[in-house]
């Protein structure tokens, strides 16, 4: 371990969209020589995916409704949570906390301040979230993954920085890879996904908007399909009704390997799928969840969207007819497509967890190079006093 190792504690809630981001920050501040530890949620914990040797402590997070009884519930989840943080603080001693928001984020960051240890949030979405809201004031730093994002006061603007959403290293490391040839009669591979377990409403639309696209581009199609458990027998008869090759699964564990070899990408737009998209490259029909809290995967549509790597519809307007309508304008013409694919990739914030990890070292005294630095100058003062 280096002298100049230096102690993080990440505080992330139970979903990919919180801990992807937090788990490549993790590799990062590791592969610079610092020691991590990650508080999260029982859901979290047994996430797949965690670097190798990293440790997670499950903290109760407490959860906040409309009911006055949940209210109590979660603020004694809070004080419980706020409590073990402080433990772990008191043994680990870490020179900042970052929370990338949900519940757990909350007790640990509220420790954080009562410890006096700096402390930074990070926020996926172009809207803050709920918890990053609520502790925006109260840290030193607020990282976002978008250049606008809305709930975020103009008081705060000053302690704001633009770092991107830090992806997943073999994601990462398809940034330099060109978009797949798209010829036209070569084969058309789409990826189809809806959050971590598939969506129903892509599987009733998807496999009939394919269907109706004209015999040319429709003969050429290759699908991948991520499903439901309960929708995949029935995905899969569409399909087969339709005589289109599909491969589906309930979960693909080589999604980077997909989405380096698919043409074009149909799913939902949270905030990792759009850093996915952008860091690669890949052009995309985006159908945010309409119950997204403050419609936040919409706002995130709007970058890629406006450069034209993307069109967004949404979910009350996703038919099949309109799906088709889509893909045709976007898929008869090769040109169309390799162009949205290099106006997603200019969108892509390749060197997030880099810049995020930058941004991190330097809490907690002088920043690493800073240190370097003053220990060269002042071995340079030595073997000059020597001479």
């Amino acid at each position: 371990m280096s002298a100049l190792s230096r102690h993080y504690v990440l505080a992330a809630g139970g979903t990919g969209g919180h801990l992807v981001p937090a788990y490549a920050l993790a590799s990062e501040l590791e592969r610079r020589g610092h020691r991590v530890a990650l508080v999260t949620d029982e859901r979290g914990a047994k996430l797949p995916g965690k670097p190798e040797g990293l440790t997670a402590h499950v903290l109760p997070a407490g959860r906040f409704g409309k009911d006055p009884v949940q209210w109590l519930r979660g603020a004694r989840s809070v004080l419980a949570g706020r409590a073990m943080a402080l433990q772990l603080f008191d043994s680990f001693a870490p020179s900042a906390v970052i929370g990338f928001g949900g519940y757990p984020s909350l007790p640990t960051l509220l420790a954080a301040r009562t410890a006096r240890i700096p402390a930074l949030v990070h926020e996926q979405n172009a809207v803050l979230g709920r918890v990053n809201r609520l502790l925006a004031r109260r840290v030193d730093v607020i990282a976002t993954a978008y250049p606008e994002v809305a709930r975020l006061q103009p008081r705060l603007l000053g302690k704001t920085e633009l770092v991107g959403n830090p992806v997943r290293a073999d994601v990462a490391a398809l940034r330099d890879q060109p978009y797949p040839p798209f010829t036209a009669d070569g084969l058309f591979r789409i990826l189809v996904t809806g959050g971590s377990q598939g969506a129903s409403v892509f599987a009733q639309v998807v496999p009939d908007a394919l269907s109706m696209l004209p015999p040319a581009l429709r003969s050429r199609l290759q699908v991948m399909q991520q499903c439901r458990p309960e929708d995949i027998d029935d995905v899969r008869a569409r399909y087969a009704a339709h005589d289109i090759p599909a491969e589906l699964g309930t979960y693909f564990g080589d999604m980077a390997a997909r989405l380096a070899a698919s043409h074009l990408f149909i799913g939902r737009a949270g905030g990792m799928t759009i850093a996915e998209l952008t860091c690669v490259g890949r052009p995309a029909i985006l159908v945010p969840l309409p119950i997204a809290t403050d419609d936040h995967q919409a706002a995130n549509t709007r970058e890629m969207v406006t450069a034209g790597g993307a069109r967004m519809i949404r979910q009350a307007k996703f038919t099949a007819v309109e799906l088709a309508k889509q893909i045709q304008a976007m898929a008869m013409q090769p040109e169309t497509l390799a162009t949205a694919a290099h106006a997603a990739w200019n969108c892509g914030r390749p060197n997030a967890a880099a810049d995020l990890a930058d941004l991190v070292e330097g809490f907690g005294g002088a920043g690493l190079m800073d240190v370097i630095r003053v220990a060269g100058s002042i071995a340079a003062s030595k073997r000059e006093a020597a001479a």
